[in-house]
């Protein structure tokens, strides 16, 4: 890079710095143009956080992360509404990050949460943004991380994170969330698969939605006898009873996720898991930076051409491009 491409690409980052500075200052004070113009710009793949005003800079966050998973039709999003009423009701500012499938052969994502929750479209104090998974596994998308930081630095009370509908191991939103909630339908599998589901593993608090159909008792028996066998922990999970569509149970849901709060700060634990939460941020984005730079590499493009016209075994390769990088 010759002398003139530096100094262009240097001011060009200074007014894109300035710029993203002025954003941040404008979604803390509320405008959620700014705020929807900052994601967008974190889902660009742009460095936004390298940018964030010392003043907005903090030890902690006031923010509270809540993830809400489970399988797909379980009524997360009708349940997250709801939520987000509830703590509406308290006066409280609420973001929702819905994430959403992208299809495996078109890319796209109907985004179509975000139509469900319709409800809060004109409440300035509720801040909506759909997000495609673009691919990613783990039922969350990659910009996740970096967007929930964009969220609690415009100083929301809560931050509930929807995840795609999943399965037994898609359970990254238990490294992004303070309290985890696992939504299940009444008679979801038997009791062997309750516990062998990492899914289920990962809950703070469980909730039994569709709670008026048949088959109550015996999902919650299930849980119960799961949790019997379990490990035992400081924090059990308790059991929820919901039905979303009108509102039942909601209140006991925010409750047993006040009390899970209270036992994650009186406890220490909740400063424990946002220190994994950045680790786990720090690995990820270490990772994909990597992974794009490697493609930067004259040496990583021959090695690829060798193991793609079978000259060369892919492992014997990839210790070859590790070796070359410890060596530098």
């Amino acid at each position: 890079m010759n002398v003139t491409e530096f100094l262009t690409r240097s001011s060009t980052e200074m007014e894109e710095g300035d710029k993203v500075a002025d954003l941040f200052r404008r979604a803390r004070l509320g405008d959620r143009s700014a705020l929807a113009r900052l994601i967008s710009f974190v889902e660009r793949e742009k460095e936004v956080l390298s940018f964030v005003p010392k003043e907005l800079r903090t030890e902690g966050t006031h923010s509270y992360l809540v993830g809400i998973t489970g399988p797909p039709g379980a009524g997360k999003s009708t349940l997250t509404d709801r939520l987000v009423a509830s703590y509406r009701g308290q006066d409280d500012e609420v973001a929702v990050l819905a994430i959403d499938p992208t299809s495996p052969y078109s890319g796209g994502a109907i985004l179509g949460d975000r139509v469900r929750m319709q409800s809060h479209a004109l409440d300035s104090k509720v801040y909506i943004r759909s997000m495609a998974t673009r691919g990613s596994l783990g039922g969350l998308a990659v910009a996740v991380p970096i967007t929930l930081r964009v969220l609690e630095l415009a100083s929301f009370n809560e931050i509930i994170v929807e995840t795609v509908g999943v399965g037994q191991v898609e359970v990254d939103i238990v490294g992004s969330s303070d309290s985890t909630v696992v939504v299940l339908n009444p008679l979801w599998g038997d009791s062997i698969q309750a516990n062998k589901a990492g899914l289920l593993e990962i809950a703070d608090v469980f909730v039994v939605n569709k709670a008026d159909r048949d088959g109550v008792r015996q999902t919650r028996r299930d849980l119960e006898a799961m949790l019997d066998l379990s490990e035992p922990k400081k924090w059990r999970p308790p059991i929820v009873e919901t039905v979303a569509s009108d509102g039942r149970g909601v209140s006991e849901l925010v409750s047993a996720l006040t009390a899970h709060r209270e036992f994650l700060m009186d406890s220490g634990e909740i400063e424990r898991k946002r220190q994994r939460r950045a680790l786990g941020e720090f690995t990820k984005a270490t990772l994909r930076l990597f992974e794009r730079s490697l493609w930067d590499s004259e040496e990583f493009i021959r090695l690829h051409q060798r193991v793609k016209e079978g000259e060369m075994e892919p492992t014997r390769a990839a210790q070859e491009v590790i070796d070359r990088i410890l060596r530098n």
